[in-house]
């Protein structure tokens, strides 16, 4: 997992969780990608310890793998019938991916029905989400309230819910493209594990202007700009006025690879400390499977139920 899941989703989770929260490590979803068995297995895995190590509490929160509640799939399923096949390839996502895979998946252009029944299931009235998952949200209410209008009141619709700043980090090599785990360059992507001298490094080396010139500007100034975001993510503070104090740009990396580095540290040893205790982890996953099944399953017999199944 890298800096803009962080400030795009898991710093809101941590600071929103609570007893009626639900946080979903989706292995279905990977499944669109071309991905070994051995591959998927280690990174759900490296998830969960992420999310633990970032600050989410089992004892506070319920934390479950996809897979392992299959009234997501089922639900899924039923709400295929729901949706539309012009809805599905409007999805940008979808059109986007398509591209770059050769022989793409039938899962990757249902990707936001499944996405659609990971939310829905729960009756979640606010979704944290990032900006590139917008639309897929909003599929998400329109589908809900089609099947409430057709079949009487079984799901609630949901809002989503966004960061003032770092909801889309970009990628510190090309800026015109967000960060990613599987398409970024190497130096492009900041890591929560990553050693602090590689931090340094990937600050340091970041795509910024020929201007010299410190001040926000998406348009103009994408990779500065980036840097200034996610500065404000982890500070608190606008973009704007950090970008007051500065008059160089050595001198913002430089205080900006600190403050990374002060807020990844411990997430990374934490990550150490719960990656060598897999039994730990399995047994978090187990018990929030359990939990996730007793809310979601009703909620797929209401909706089984009002489509005539029995």
């Amino acid at each position: 997992m890298h800096i803009g899941n962080y400030v795009g989703a898991i710093k809101q989770w941590v600071a929103g969780q609570n007893a009626e929260a639900f946080f979903c490590i989706v292995d279905l979803h990977a499944l669109t990608l071309q991905i070994e068995p051995a591959v998927l297995h280690d990174q759900t895995v490296d998830y969960v310890a992420s999310l633990l190590a970032a600050g989410l509490d089992p004892k506070i929160c319920t934390i479950f793998v996809q897979s392992h509640v299959p009234y997501h799939a089922q639900m899924a399923g039923l709400l295929e019938n729901v949706a539309t096949f012009g809805e599905l390839s409007r999805m940008t996502q979808f059109k986007e991916k398509a591209e770059r895979q050769e022989g793409y998946r039938a899962g990757l252009f249902t990707y936001p029905v499944l996405m659609a029944a990971d939310i829905l299931l729960y009756e979640v009235k606010q979704v944290p989400v990032g900006d590139d998952q917008r639309q897929h949200l909003e599929l998400t209410r329109e589908i809900a309230e089609r099947f409430n209008n057709r079949f009487g009141q079984i799901f609630t619709l949901p809002v989503g819910v966004q960061p003032l700043a770092g909801a889309r980090v970009m990628d510190l090599q090309e800026p015109s493209r967000k960060m990613s785990k599987s398409i970024s360059s190497p130096l492009g992507t900041i890591y929560l594990t990553d050693e602090p001298a590689e931090i340094e490094k990937k600050i340091k080396k970041a795509v910024t202007d020929t201007e010299n010139e410190v001040r926000f500007d998406l348009k103009k100034k994408p990779g500065l700009s980036n840097l200034l975001e996610i500065y404000s993510s982890l500070s608190g503070e606008k973009p704007e006025v950090i970008a007051e104090r500065y008059t160089r740009y050595g001198e913002l990396k430089d205080d900006l690879s600190a403050l990374v580095i002060e807020t990844l540290s411990p997430i990374a040893a934490r990550y150490e400390e719960l990656r060598a205790n897999p039994t730990q982890l399995t047994a978090v996953v187990e018990e929030g499977a359990a939990k996730a099944a007793e809310v979601s399953g009703p909620v797929y017999r209401r909706a089984a139920h009002a489509m005539g199944l029995i």
